[in-house]
């Protein structure tokens, strides 16, 4: 694992730039194997994986929409749709996703996209001192307090996990 701020993908540094969030890629960690998936990142960091920050974008009515999901949950796209008050939502294909955020799937983060979208956050994120996210690629993630994460994305917290009985 290395970190500095040229573990950061290009674009998402220039985003922090942009942001004022330059230190952020200080912070930014690279691992050799990829953290795409939420249970390989929480593993290679050493983490629960609910402080993990899934990234997800769905086509509700057809426009990209992110949904920012803690790790161990799924996202209840029925929730989403009441949410929006859109007649259907979708997983975005791998296409749409890079057009919309600049990113691969598995390497989106949470914010310094290509597109501004509307952005959804579930509440369970807020369960953590420090979420981890993707950082523009998949062997790159970086940590944040989630309240801060959530402000940055421009995100509105709501309940959109599957919820079991």
């Amino acid at each position: 694992m290395t970190s500095s701020a040229s573990a950061a993908h290009p674009r998402f540094a220039e985003a922090l730039a942009e942001l004022g969030l330059a230190e952020l890629g200080g912070r930014v960690r690279r691992f050799p194997d990829a953290t795409r998936t939420a249970a390989e990142a929480a593993d290679a960091i050493g983490c629960e994986l609910s402080q993990i920050c899934k990234s997800l974008i769905f086509a509700a009515d057809g426009v990209p929409v992110l949904v920012l999901m803690d790790g161990a949950s799924r996202v209840d796209v029925e929730r989403v749709r009441d949410e929006l008050g859109a007649v259907r939502v979708t997983r975005a294909k791998a296409d749409v996703v890079r057009e919309t955020t600049g990113y691969a799937i598995g390497g989106v983060p949470p914010f310094g996209h290509r597109t501004k979208t509307r952005v959804l956050a579930d509440r369970s994120l807020l369960a953590h001192d420090v979420v981890w996210a993707a950082a523009g690629d998949p062997h790159t993630v970086f940590p944040m307090e989630p309240g801060e994460l959530i402000a940055h994305a421009g995100a509105t917290v709501v309940d959109v996990r599957e919820h079991h009985a």
